[in-house]
């Protein structure tokens, strides 16, 4: 048995004093707020671990490289296909494995990593076809963060459109090929599970969007969902209907579906949605990044549907940072405060059962023992109350992560990773420079 004291913790029914968490293979045991000191003393505000609903790990390699021109939503998808091209096996567990780091440093503990980079450049198959999917397994497992790999079917380059030539190592063929590729990975460590992702309506045609609902059944099931209105004109335009629907009539949607982004969509979509308790996912900081829009997440929340928070192509990585986003994005759409309680937004930033780690995101009996130490003393959170610190505080105001019972960060250093900032820096350097 493991102690942890708390000086305060955030606890399902609120902020309580001097809690102590009993830790026993990788569970929590028991809590006990007002308790004595005991074992590994962590002061400031203990929170559960944060759960980053969507991650692209290469895309991390784009950031600060993006600017040069005002550009849009579709040039910037032209430099993140040319970088994919630059990726195997090898540099891509490199660069992923600072990028969970760095997750783990912001207070993330678990992440659902939308999995499309499958073959090498031209679509030819490596010698185990998921060894892309290896290199990410390898990467989060050594940077202390639990993952789930979204293996995500990929097959067109729009409706009624061939793949490109950058798109060729996304693609398996068809849905069924997918499906036996998705189908023969299987994770070595108990931290990574496997879920499934449709890439977008526009990239998997409508009869093949079955084929994946049915394999991935009960486990997590993600979409990019209406990121960019060009997707919902071109989608009315092909198939008379918005993607939301095409999805809805094909059996897509369902209580492990995730629509990721879930920008611009209608009164209809959003009552298919709740009707069908499916989730969304959103990424504020990545949909400013893009100019993408501000999706209607009050309006989702009142029709049922959980919400969560993900990075997405890792613009910014900074849990606080995505969990106040999502009240102040709604505050400038409805031009209204107060759009969510600061309960609805922990609950958003701990959706780990968004990507199949439902005993995660509490402080609980029971639950996984995953949880995130927040200064209060800093520049930022000085003088805040405990519910504030969702307004306040910033990666850097992370001092210690625990993951399944073991200190990933103590004293705000990784751990396991002794310079990950050293590792990104060299790994996006040989990069750019390879090319």
């Amino acid at each position: 048995m493991t102690a942890f004291w708390c000086e305060r913790a955030w606890l399902p029914d609120g902020v309580a004093d001097g809690v102590l968490l009993e830790v026993s293979g990788g569970r929590i045991e028991s809590v006990t707020p007002g308790a004595p000191k005991a074992g590994h003393v962590l002061y400031g505000l203990t929170v559960p671990g944060m759960a980053n609903g969507h991650s692209h790990a290469f895309h991390r390699a784009l950031r600060g490289r993006t600017h040069h021109d005002r550009g849009t939503f579709w040039t910037w998808r032209e430099r993140m296909y040319a970088l994919a091209e630059r990726l195997d096996p090898d540099s891509y567990y490199r660069l992923a494995r600072g990028v969970y780091a760095e997750m783990v440093l912001a207070g993330f503990t678990s992440v659902g990593e939308f999995h499309y980079l499958h073959h090498a450049p031209g679509g030819k198959p490596y010698a185990d076809p998921n060894e892309m999917s290896q290199a990410l397994a390898r990467a989060a497992v050594d940077a202390g963060i639990r993952l789930t790999l979204l293996d995500t079917c990929y097959l067109s380059g729009g409706f009624g459109v061939e793949l490109g030539a950058h798109q060729l190592r996304f693609s398996d063929g068809d849905a069924d090929g997918w499906a036996v590729r998705a189908g023969a990975f299987r994770p070595s460590s108990e931290f990574v599970r496997v879920g499934a992702a449709v890439h977008s309506v526009r990239a998997v045609p409508v009869d093949q969007l079955p084929v994946v609902a049915e394999w991935a059944g009960e486990r997590p099931l993600h979409v990019h969902l209406s990121e960019q209105r060009a997707e919902n004109q071109d989608c009315l335009a092909y198939h008379g209907k918005t993607p939301t629907a095409l999805l809805a009539d094909a059996g897509v949607l369902g209580a492990s579906t995730v629509a990721v982004h879930a920008t611009h969509l209608t009164e209809t979509d959003i009552g298919l949605l709740g009707r069908t308790h499916s989730r969304a996912c959103f990424c504020p900081t990545t949909e400013r990044d893009l100019g993408d829009g501000i999706g209607p997440a009050r309006e989702l929340a009142d029709a049922g549907v959980p919400l969560s928070l993900g990075t997405d192509s890792h613009a910014v990585v900074d849990a606080f940072e995505e969990t106040r986003a999502l009240e102040l994005n709604d505050r400038l759409r409805a031009e209204a405060r107060g759009r969510f309680t600061v309960d609805e937004l922990l609950a958003a930033a701990t959706d780990h059962a968004a990507i199949g780690w439902a005993e995660c995101g509490r402080l609980a009996p029971g639950a996984a023992a995953d949880f995130v130490t927040v200064d209060l003393g800093s520049v930022r959170t000085a003088g805040s109350e405990p519910s504030g610190v969702w307004f306040a505080a910033s990666a850097p105001d992370v001092t210690d992560v625990v993951v399944d019972g073991r200190f990933v960060v103590r004293s705000r250093a990784h751990r396991l990773i002794g310079r990950p900032e050293a590792e990104l820096a060299e790994e996006m350097g040989n990069l750019w420079r390879a090319h």
